[in-house]
């Protein structure tokens, strides 16, 4: 079913992975999917893979010209970023979780700095709250529900794969994505890119 309104759009920024980073976590995906339960979690799709940075929720599509303006005015104030995918975590945390995740962060620590930039550049075109503290991460999947003897089990299975490393790559643009509802799973359309300066920071 996609967007009930078309003056609509549902949108969110994020940085695209490259396709050998997602080969790298679509194995991780499998293993982790081979031990646990069946239907244990709803697991992301390969194209559903990004780092995002902020999710904006449904925007009035009169004002996607202005937003590209704001968004492409971040990205002239940031250097091309040096990312890798690192480790597995938990969202809240390992004792309650609900998320899996690959983390991600950049040589230079200035994802976070981009992450606040863009909340500011983006504030009255969403009426999400913004993020609290900012953790760079891509999501495997989500858990729709745990029993508390299994987080133990599923902290152990997971605790195998804390440390992997599933790759480095430049992020050399933000992108405003569109995303439409579908039996299927979303559908992910860029619409706009903002290019980081080239200049160092």
């Amino acid at each position: 079913m996609e967007n009930a309104n078309p003056a609509l759009q549902r949108l969110f920024i994020a940085i695209s992975l490259p396709d050998e980073i997602k080969n790298e976590i679509e194995k991780t995906q499998a293993e982790l999917r081979r031990e646990l339960p069946e239907n244990f979690a709803r697991w992301t799709k390969r194209q559903q893979f990004h780092l995002t940075l902020k999710f904006l929720g449904n925007v009035n599509a009169e004002n996607l010209k202005n937003l590209a303006v704001a968004l492409r005015g971040v990205g002239e104030n940031f250097p091309s970023l040096r990312l890798r995918a690192e480790g597995i975590g938990f969202f809240p945390d390992w004792k309650f979780p609900r998320v899996i995740w690959v983390g991600a962060r950049d040589e230079s620590n200035l994802l976070p700095e981009l992450q606040r930039a863009i909340e500011f550049a983006v504030r009255d075109f969403t009426s999400q709250k913004p993020e609290g503290k900012f953790a760079g991460h891509v999501t495997l999947g989500r858990i729709p529900r745990i029993k508390r003897s299994e987080t133990e089990r599923l902290a152990n299975i997971v605790g195998k794969f804390r440390g992997r490393f599933f790759g480095e790559w430049t992020g050399r643009e933000v992108e405003l994505i569109r995303s439409e509802l579908a039996p299927g799973g979303s559908r992910y359309a860029t619409i706009e890119t903002a290019a980081f300066s080239q200049k160092a920071k």
